[in-house]
């Protein structure tokens, strides 16, 4: 049987080289050839003969994946049992029950219903625990099994064993699955009388409708200016992002150029239709984790100085992949070419194995960089990202502050307080502000709760004894080492106050999402943003804005 797998694998692959090349047997594909057979026999001899129990299909992915790991981090081999998930990351859509299901301390736990869909209608909200579906136990349950179970064909119905906050007793909620379509534009409105700002998350299908619907109806609410809001978006879709880009991008203009090994199929993309409003005035918001579709759009924007970027420099992922069907409904996602913005600039990072700690590719040496020019004459670069035209520095939260998220501590007060406080609902997002007589109760809840911290300065001084240790002189500066462990020693009660703003923001935002969901969140989070607050500052002075746009 093995040896006609074997035979099987290695004629497959000589009628698909003979089919490609259409010739002559290459030295290159006897090398192919060569090595297929060294790895049929590898593999048959270690099923063969290795100690314990092998898996086939963990050995074979193994080898799969090792191989392209070799090439670049977006060509990947997707399992048949992966394209589901797959799918859901490209279209937005799936059958299930319509809500974020995360691990909580160990229980699978409803993060957030999505408004308008099943478990939202059955009256699922965020902190309840799901300890069973169909009376099977999730306990010991993956966060992949559970997704499992939750999944399934439209129209189907299970039982979700749910408890609640307040509520002694478990009790059942029946939902029936159905087509769920993720919002990937979950915000779009007026955040002053005369800017409106829109939250993109990813690129779906028909997401450039999507945001051109929302663009237009923000321009009938009086906006003067808009704030595109890419910031974490990963990208998606090739063709949404020119969708998007011709929102604002005159017909007929060039939005982005692929190219790759193969000429034939290189390509230009141009706009197609006329835009929503040609002339608006246009902020887009960009971060580190602002990828591939997302740069494309800020690229066009840039080079045709029809928008003004605002934030960080993006990931710097400037690569074009393709789907090709495998064998037994497998995918492989192949890298097969680079794009590029429409001055010319590719923004792949010019090494994308090596990045900061925030995900960006960090300083490329201006060596390494080649000029281009927008319209207007504004000197930009490629390799490594987009650069803002404005730069924001990125906030990042105190150790006190990321320990009470990752330890969860804001997600069950928020849920334990919306509980306590039925009947004091707010009537907006904006209007859920903590007092200081709530945020001293949220620390007395703290009492009793554990949770953990090192700041910077402690592991520095940790370090510091460690190589005093190593260099013999730690007996020496002894004395001075407990002082200074004993001075950079965090006080908990003291870090409570110090960065109590950062932690109420997030208690404030947590909570709002409690009674508004998913678009409490992000409008309860507009008001502190520093992004948000340059932007409408550059949209509300047209002489700014327009010398950013014609800095040459």
């Amino acid at each position: 049987m093995r040896k006609k797998l074997k035979i099987i694998i290695l004629l497959s692959v000589l009628v698909v080289i003979m089919v490609g090349a259409a010739g002559p047997v290459t030295d290159r594909y006897f090398e192919i050839l060569k090595n297929l057979d060294i790895f049929a026999t590898l593999f048959k001899e270690v099923n063969t003969h290795y100690v314990d129990e092998t898996n086939p299909s963990t050995l074979m992915k193994s080898g799969i994946n090792g191989m392209l790991k070799t090439l670049d981090p977006y060509t990947s081999y997707i399992a048949a049992d992966q394209i589901e998930s797959y799918r859901i990351m490209t279209t937005g859509e799936y059958s299930g029950i319509g809500a974020i299901v995360e691990t909580i301390d160990g229980v699978s736990t409803v993060t957030m219903p999505y408004e308008g869909f099943a478990a939202f209608e059955a009256g699922l909200r965020a902190g309840d625990e799901v300890h069973a579906i169909n009376d099977i136990s999730l306990e010991k349950k993956t966060s992949e099994e559970v997704r499992y179970l939750m999944k399934g064909q439209s129209n189907s119905e299970i039982t979700l064993t749910i408890k609640r906050y307040g509520m002694e007793e478990m009790f059942d909620v029946k939902v029936k699955r159905e087509k769920i379509a993720v919002d990937s534009v979950p915000y779009a409105e007026m955040i002053t009388d005369n800017i409106g700002y829109v939250r993109l998350t990813s690129f779906t299908q028909n997401v450039g409708r999507s945001i051109g619907i929302k663009a237009l109806n923000l321009l009938e609410q009086g906006a003067a200016g808009i704030i595109l809001d890419l910031r974490g978006n990963p990208g998606g879709l090739l063709s949404e992002a020119v969708n998007v880009s011709n929102v604002f991008i005159k017909k007929g203009k060039k939005i982005v150029t692929q190219k790759g090994k193969i000429r034939e199929k290189d390509w230009t993309y141009n706009t197609l239709n006329d835009p929503v409003d040609p002339d608006i005035p246009v902020v887009i918001l960009i971060d580190s984790n602002s990828a591939s579709a997302s740069e494309i759009v800020s690229g066009v924007m840039q080079d045709y100085d029809r928008g003004v970027l605002v934030g960080r420099k993006t990931f710097g992922k400037g690569l074009v992949q393709i789907e090709r069907p495998l064998s037994y409904d497998a995918v492989v996602k192949i890298t097969t070419a680079k794009y590029y913005t429409p001055a010319g600039r590719c923004i792949q990072a010019i090494d994308y194995a090596n990045r900061d700690k925030d995900g960006s590719v960090g300083k490329i040496p201006d060596s390494l960089k080649n000029e281009f020019y927008t319209v207007n004459g504004r000197l930009v670069y490629d390799g490594g990202g987009i650069d803002p035209d404005v730069e924001v520095a990125a906030k990042s939260h105190a150790p006190i502050t990321n320990s009470l998220i990752r330890n969860n501590l804001i997600f069950h007060f928020a849920t334990e307080y919306f509980y306590t406080q039925q009947n004091a609902k707010p009537d907006s997002p904006s209007q859920v502000k903590l007092s200081d007589a709530e945020y001293d109760g949220f620390v007395s809840w703290l009492s009793d709760k554990e949770f953990s911290y090192e700041t910077k300065v402690e592991r520095q001084v940790e370090e510091l004894i460690k190589v005093a240790k190593m260099e013999k002189r730690y007996v020496t500066l002894r004395t001075t080492l407990d002082e200074l462990v004993s001075t950079s020693q965090h006080n908990t009660a003291k870090d409570l106050i110090t960065f109590k703003d950062e932690i109420l923001t997030l208690l404030e935002q947590e909570i709002a999402g409690r009674y508004f969901f998913e678009k409490g969140i992000i409008e309860a989070a507009l008001e502190k943003d520093d992004d948000v607050r340059t932007a409408i500052q550059i949209l509300n002075d047209p002489i700014r804005y327009n010398a950013i746009l014609n800095s040459n």
